[in-house]
């Protein structure tokens, strides 16, 4: 059994609020779950209104395609919101 992890730092510019900040969250979060099958989760920076923080696991049988899978979730991401993916760190 083979687990990889990430954790993802947005920088949301057009975000005024915590309201619009917990939006941009909400559907990035729940578009990625539905398309990946992962665990994704805010896990941090959660009363900062610009900056949001994703957690990704996901477990698999072969290291290779975990690393694929986390791969293609930040990818995926990364093109699908207008925040600024600015970090990955690998946990």
């Amino acid at each position: 059994m083979y687990i990889a992890a990430v954790k993802l730092t947005f920088y949301i510019s057009q975000s005024n609020s915590l309201k619009n900040k917990r939006q941009v969250c909400r559907s990035l979060v729940d578009r990625a779950r539905q398309k990946f099958n992962a665990s994704v989760a805010e896990v941090g920076t959660q009363e900062l209104h610009k900056i949001l923080t994703i957690g990704v696991a996901v477990i698999s049988g072969e290291k290779s395609h975990a690393q694929q899978s986390i791969d293609e979730i930040i990818r995926f991401m990364d093109e699908n919101t207008d925040a600024e993916l600015t970090e990955v760190a690998e946990i």
